[in-house]
């Protein structure tokens, strides 16, 4: 036997699996300009705290933190149906999916609750985007934050309704899109949880 041969792996003549980029294309440049708008946002936040470091401190005390504590294991766990959601779909099993992304929707409406009420304490105590600029930053961060958990529950509950009808061709590839985005959401949580409520 030549030491050529001995060289050749087991799979020789196989292909490689091949790899793509789950989802679409668009939605990948989408989330990378989001995440970009995130960093400038969060940029922004830096530079002024440094300027009004005391001011930041004694805001971020009166915040919840175990409102913004219960929102990540929201996110983070709307994140896991939203995986098992494609691994359901990608196993053959359409029915599965739609359940776990309903599941991933109750998280998400869990996590609007919660905010709701935080939007609530502050506003009776008369706070507003005028108070200050932890207030300003605080109001306006988790907001743009609420917005893009909003819009990613519409497209949670358009994948639903589209899984529920029945999975075509495109499907698939229209779950992984939509689960990249909500990934993002929790990825942008998961900054913007320890940089407004807890570093210090």
């Amino acid at each position: 036997m030549s030491t050529e041969s001995l060289a050749l792996p087991a799979t020789a003549g196989t292909a490689p699996p091949e790899r793509r980029l789950a989802g679409d294309l668009a939605i990948w440049v989408f989330i990378c300009a989001e995440l970009l708008a995130f960093a400038v946002f969060f940029v922004a936040y830096g530079v002024a705290r440094a300027k009004h470091v005391d001011m930041f401190n004694t805001g971020q005390l009166t915040l919840d933190r175990n409102a913004g504590a219960l929102n990540t294991v929201l996110l983070i766990t709307g994140s896991w149906f939203v995986v098992q959601a494609v691994a359901r779909l990608r196993g053959g099993d359409p029915r599965g999916s739609a359940g776990r992304l309903l599941l991933a929707l109750a998280c998400g409406g869990g996590f609007l609750v919660v905010k709701v009420f935080e939007y609530k304490a502050k506003f009776a105590l008369g706070i507003s985007l005028s108070t200050d600029t932890f207030y300003m930053f605080y109001i306006s961060l988790t907001f743009f934050h609420l917005m893009h958990v909003l819009l990613g529950m519409v497209i949670l509950a358009l994948l639903w309704n589209s899984l529920r009808r029945g999975p075509g061709p495109t499907t698939l590839s229209s779950l992984e899109s939509g689960a990249a985005y909500w990934h993002m959401v929790d990825l942008v949580w998961i900054i913007l949880f320890p940089l407004v409520y807890v570093m210090r």
